[in-house]
């Protein structure tokens, strides 16, 4: 009991310095002057105060919202295509849905720049400059954020019980009716859940506004020019809490819907087959098609805009924005960076992901010091959903850099990089591990303690071995999230621990669109090749290691 209580507070521990005291003090500081010295709401009262800030506030909210209105729908509409109908060509349609996953939020930007900004290809058909502001924002968001949705609405419609839509089709109810009756309140946890993480999303972050929102300030730019441009760090602390609010009222609204959800789903549940529909299968066709041409257009212009040789007086192809050694920004130390952090993330992360969730999910807690514990260790994982990355990567400003915290020297190394990152996406990866580890007998565990053999012992030579293609996919969302990420990351780096994600916004401010182009395309292209060896090798695992869940006799 010693090992496993020594093991709940070293992952407490990680909590606390990784999180709660970073976020703790931007809390502090925006009660706080210039001079460090205790202000109340002074700070925040200034805040409010600047100029333009109830229209700043009301652009963001706008953003968010209507983005949210356009991309769930989609999203939805798209989702219930993969899960509810018998369209051809499912897993082509989904992977290439999922390619916004692979680049930086900086990309869609500088992509629709090139397709329609002031010299733009479709500058003629849609009006110069017509990308910058309020539009450009909102299709660049949409863009952003439109794999995260199809995720979680996915996984809900995929757990359509096949019961009801049977029983429907038996009372003679037709397909919209079934939709209306059936489908969509099973599924309107999810909607909202969906909804929530837009709205996150989208008003936390500032890589696309940055990049194409011209005059249209929005709060999370606001936050990146207070800190970075104008030093003004209680100022930044303050709007950062304003961006907290939002996060967390959300989170908090989610986790409870979840709750609610999961309390309807019992072991009886047999999914949903759908039966052929030309008719239905072709139009949710035509509608993934189209999806799919538009963020292949997104994500194609800023691959070809990377090998132009000068935009846009030469077309002609050329590799000279991939000679980063003449440009600002970064150059191929900030990939080999980025490659070093996603590589650290991945390992230390999955390492520390699968023990939290194995001290969670598949110990019996004995005596209530330890069922402390492992509420404690349940409540810590589901924080960092509700922090938003530039809240984060503030937060470790004002606590590693901070002259009394001992820790202060490993401020802008590449250690406290990959404790950001694992912090930052600690919760997704934890829930996936949870889940996995949660789909295991829980004999295992009884007969190795009738044996006498340790429960450490146990979960590192039984469960975490046949939970290991789902440790290779945690291992590749954090690797994948390592290397994508801006916010959080952004006020953390030194000249030599630069990241390519960075260097992306770097080259974009200096006036080099075309390397801010190349360098998305060589995120994409490395996040695009790990990805395809860990779905291998996850692959060749389960086909090795997993043939006990397969029924017997296939």
């Amino acid at each position: 009991m010693l090992g496993l209580s020594s093991l709940q507070l070293a992952l407490l521990a990680f909590m606390l310095i990784a999180l709660v005291l970073p976020v703790g003090a931007v809390l502090l500081r925006a009660v706080q002057d210039t001079n460090g010295q205790w202000a109340g709401l002074a700070p925040l009262q200034q805040a409010l105060d600047v100029p333009g800030f109830g229209s700043m506030l009301w652009r963001s909210m706008a953003v968010a919202l209507t983005t949210t209105l356009l991309a769930v729908p989609a999203a939805y509409a798209f989702a219930y295509g993969l899960a509810q109908t018998r369209m051809p060509a499912k897993r082509l349609w989904r992977s290439l849905a999922l390619i916004p996953l692979l680049a930086p939020s900086l990309l869609p930007g500088i992509a629709l720049i090139y397709l329609a900004g002031n010299q733009g290809l479709l500058r003629d058909w849609l009006g110069a400059g017509t990308v910058y502001g309020f539009w450009g924002i909102v299709i660049g968001e949409a863009f952003y954020i439109f794999p995260h949705l199809l995720m979680v609405l996915t996984s809900s419609l995929a757990l359509s019980d096949g019961r009801l839509h049977d029983a429907a089709r038996a009372m003679g109810a037709g397909p919209w009716r079934t939709f209306m009756t059936v489908t969509l309140p099973g599924t309107r946890h999810a909607i909202f859940a969906a909804c929530c993480l837009s709205f996150t999303l989208v008003i936390t972050d500032f890589g696309v506004p940055k990049v194409v929102g011209g005059d249209y300030n929005v709060l999370a730019v606001e936050v990146y020019k207070a800190v970075v441009g104008q030093q003004n760090f209680p100022r930044g602390a303050a709007f950062a809490m304003l961006l907290l609010i939002p996060a967390i009222l959300t989170f908090t609204v989610d986790t409870w819907l979840r709750r609610r959800q999961h309390s309807f789903l019992d072991g009886r549940v047999q999914p949903y087959q759908p039966q052929p529909s030309r008719v239905r299968d072709n139009a949710f066709l035509m509608l993934a098609v189209v999806i799919c041409l538009g963020l292949l257009l997104i994500a194609g212009t800023a691959v070809w805009a990377s090998f132009i040789r000068m935009w846009p007086y030469n077309l002609s192809l050329s590799l000279r924005s991939y000679d980063f050694a003449n440009m600002d920004g970064g150059g191929w130390l900030a990939w080999r960076n980025s490659v070093q952090l996603g590589f650290w993330t991945a390992l230390a992360g999955t390492i520390t992901v699968f023990l939290g969730a194995w001290l969670t999910e598949r110990l019996a807690p004995l005596g209530r010091l330890a069922r402390s514990g492992v509420a404690l260790l349940h409540a810590a994982a589901l924080i960092p959903m509700a922090v938003p990355g530039l809240v984060l990567g503030l937060g470790y400003i004002f606590f590693f850099n901070h002259p009394g915290n001992p820790l202060n020297g490993w401020y802008g190394t590449m250690g406290l990089l990959v404790l950001c990152t694992v912090a930052h996406f600690y919760t997704s990866a934890h829930l996936a591990a949870t889940s996995a580890l949660g789909q295991l007998d829980r004999e295992f565990e009884s007969v190795s303690a009738s044996l006498g053999v340790a429960r450490l012992r146990t979960g590192l030579k039984v469960v975490f071995p046949m939970s290991l293609p789902t440790a290779l996919d945690v291992a590749r969302y954090l690797f994948v999230s390592a290397m994508t990420t801006v916010s959080a990351v952004v006020f953390l780096y030194r000249p030599d621990t630069v990241l390519a994600s960075v260097a992306v916004l770097n080259m974009d401010d200096a006036g080099f669109p075309g390397a801010a182009a190349a360098m998305c395309t060589l995120i994409m292209i490395t996040c695009a090749v790990v990805s395809l060896l860990l779905y291998g090798a996850s692959r060749a695992v389960m086909a090795r290691t997993q043939a006990w869940r397969r029924p017997a006799g296939d």
